[in-house]
């Protein structure tokens, strides 16, 4: 009951973590989540999970690096490949080397074995964390292109190093050849095993397939559970490093699902939302993991009456800028070699700052936790490992004070100031706009499959339309383009009262069918609602769509069709006389009104390009491309949506804006609803 409850509330926290992010953005959520995780641990002493470096690796470690694997840029991770492989491999072991020295050096109490373990264990980075950061600030692309890249291979050699570290202390043997050769096994074979058993996996999905086995949820749990297979193979049977194992796995599911037909449309919608979902929770649960063991971790080392909390915090800033600085200094060399000796017209130039900012991004995350917490409590002759809580207290407080100074001093080195700074930093809405729509395209782009290509092309083309409406000019600045939004806002309200005086009219003299009248009204209620401040809800949206699919499914066996279509007829003829009215009121309010001609006119071309749809739809009316097209116009909705988001957290776009721009969402969404009126 303890450890369900302990799950239930990091799940709790894991959300309310991400409500506090969106309205503090400056701090990283991953900072709040570990904060999180050291409330609860104080707070209670009942809700407590071990962080086991084996199941830890396999939980956490293994889907999250056959992700990044899946989804890194190949054409980058080849271009980067001599500095990612010298970060990932050499780096880690100058750390070990360079950190374990001046540990030793500092507080000679702990032996050098000792102390090259928690130098090793501190050189793996955690592109997870510093993406929370990245998102608030500009950092560099090729900066985290390599930070994420190496993160795909120091996991598994800042381990080995500590593992062989760990063995030298509690066995007192160690042997610099054996520790070559394991290592290089452990890298060649799990690279080896990766690619094997990805393309083993690849086939046997093809088989089951020509058996007839198509079922999507099938085929999306076992995706899902490629990795956790890939890692517990390669560790417990051949004894290679499952890290690089799913990393190859991963890179050899994108070239596959790229270069062939072995992943249908409908799996990788299914799969990549499944994804989301694990990916959202295992990210934010590792730091909730990470802040719960912080205190355990570091209990016994201020209790211990021989050295002072002054002292040991000392201890913890030193090693933090060690470790930091033998970084940068790497950093500043790599970038010099590639200039002098490898490098094209297109390498720049060394750069302290880009050094400084590349060993900033280096924050240590939870692996280094996970295996701090694996080191035994004694050697094998029944001795007390030396100083083991002191090693565990130093390597939490490095792992904190690697993301404050990240959180701190990498906003004052980015070129660009946060979201919270002026507005000259922000995009127009314009251009915001043009990215949301270009974000909808691809999206379209991606979805179209035989099936649904008449209905991703037609909808296609509506988007490019109101993408070359949005051209870049005197609209562009803020202060005018305020205005004028709030002008085209006001005559689509009058627009739109003009439409519903004729449907009560129409009402009021001949009388309507009361289901057409209700519909005609829900849908104006919603434009009206769509232009107005108070924006309703996203899951009303999503609940009229559910409601519209059943009423399909269920007219599908109604005897009366024939009489539904005759009332579909009769309800686009109204609609086009309704339009037409608003049409023609702007047609006279423009030669009334010279000031706003721009924002009428706009408004006008919006009307004649949904009366034009509406004649060419009704010409060629198709139940099923109009389903089909009704399910790519939500997933790009979404799409849309997330890409404001993305904008927001990226310091791309204000509050303000993001207001703004969600309500041009919900105009464009109430509009299709209006336009798809049954």
């Amino acid at each position: 009951m303890n450890l369900l409850m302990t799950i239930l509330i990091l799940l709790l926290c894991l959300l309310i973590s991400n409500v506090i992010s969106h309205y503090i953005p400056f701090i990283p959520t991953a900072l709040t989540q570990i904060a999180f995780g050291i409330m609860i641990a104080l707070l209670s002493s009942k809700l407590t999970l071990e962080l086991e470096a084996e199941w830890f690796l396999l939980l956490f470690v293994a889907p999250l690096l056959y992700n990044d694997g899946r989804h890194f840029p190949r054409d980058e991770l080849w271009k980067m490949r001599r500095p990612i492989l010298a970060n990932a491999i050499v780096l880690v072991l100058v750390t070990t080397i360079g950190g374990g020295y001046f540990i030793h050096w500092v507080i000679p109490n702990i032996p050098i074995p000792a102390a090259f373990a928690l130098a090793a264990i501190l050189s793996p980075t955690d592109p997870v964390a510093v993406n929370g950061i990245a998102k608030r600030i500009h950092i560099p692309e090729k900066v985290l292109n390599l930070v994420r890249g190496e993160s795909l291979i120091n996991d598994a050699s800042g381990l080995v190093a500590f593992n062989y570290a760990v063995a030298a202390v509690v066995t007192g043997y160690f042997s610099l050849k054996e520790a070559i050769f394991d290592f290089s096994y452990m890298f060649i074979v799990g690279a080896a095993a990766g690619l094997f058993l990805g393309i083993l996996i690849t086939w046997v999905r093809y088989l089951l397939r020509k058996q007839g086995i198509i079922d999507v949820t099938f085929h999306s749990l076992l995706h899902i559970l490629t990795p956790f297979v890939i890692f517990i193979i390669a560790e417990e049977l051949l004894h290679a490093s499952g890290v690089i194992a799913v990393v190859v796995a991963g890179i050899f599911h994108s070239l596959v699902k790229e270069k062939t037909e072995t992943f249908v449309a409908e799996e990788q919608v299914l799969t990549e939302g499944i994804w989301s979902i694990v990916l959202f929770v295992l990210n934010g649960v590792v730091f909730l993991l990470l802040g719960l063991n912080i205190p355990t971790s570091m209990e016994q080392a201020v209790r211990n009456p021989n050295i002072g909390n002054g002292l040991i915090i000392c201890y913890v800033i030193a090693l933090g800028v060690v470790i930091l600085g033998i970084r940068a200094i790497w950093s500043y060399f790599i970038s010099y070699y590639e200039y002098h000796e490898a490098g094209t017209k297109d390498t720049p130039k060394p750069d302290i700052k880009t050094a400084l900012i590349t060993s900033l991004t280096g924050v240590r995350g939870a692996v280094t936790m996970a295996g701090i917490l694996s080191i035994p409590f004694t050697k094998i002759n029944g001795a007390a490992f030396p100083e083991r809580s002191l090693l565990l207290f130093l390597a939490a407080g490095v792992i904190l004070f690697t993301l404050l100074a990240a959180t701190v001093f990498l906003p004052f080195l980015s070129n660009h100031e946060k979201i919270e700074g002026t507005d000259k930093h922000y995009i127009s809405i314009q251009e915001a706009k043009r990215k949301i729509l270009l974000a909808a395209i691809k999206k379209i782009r991606e979805e179209i499959n035989e099936e649904n290509e008449a209905a991703g092309y037609e909808l296609m083309a509506e988007y490019k339309r109101k993408f070359h409406q949005i051209q870049p000019g005197k609209n562009a600045n803020s202060k005018y383009s305020h205005v004028f939004q709030q002008q085209v806002t006001e005559i689509r309200l009058l627009a739109l009262k003009v439409e519903r005086i004729y449907i009560h009219d129409l009402m009021r003299k001949k009388g309507l069918d009361e289901e057409v009248f209700a519909t005609f009204e829900k849908a104006l209620d919603h434009r009206e609602e769509a232009l107005s401040n108070n924006v309703r809800s996203r899951t009303l949206y999503l609940l009229r769509v559910i409601k519209r699919t059943w009423d399909r499914f269920l007219l599908k066996y109604r005897k009366d069709k024939e009489v539904r279509v005759a009332r579909l007829r009769v309800s686009r003829g109204i609609q086009l006389k309704s339009l037409h009215a608003a049409l023609k009121f702007l047609e006279e309010y423009i030669n009334k009104s010279d000031k706003i001609t721009d924002a009428v006119n706009l408004v006008i071309l919006d009307y004649k390009r949904i009366i034009d749809q509406l004649k060419q739809r009704a010409a060629r009316y198709n139940e099923k491309s109009e389903e089909q097209k009704e399910e790519l116009r939500l997933r790009v909705m979404d799409i849309e949506r997330a890409e404001i988001h993305r904008m927001y957290e990226f310091g791309e776009i204000g509050r303000d804006q993001t207001k703004e721009l969600r309500k041009f969402i919900n105009y464009i969404e109430s509009v299709t609803l209006y336009e798809h009126v049954e």
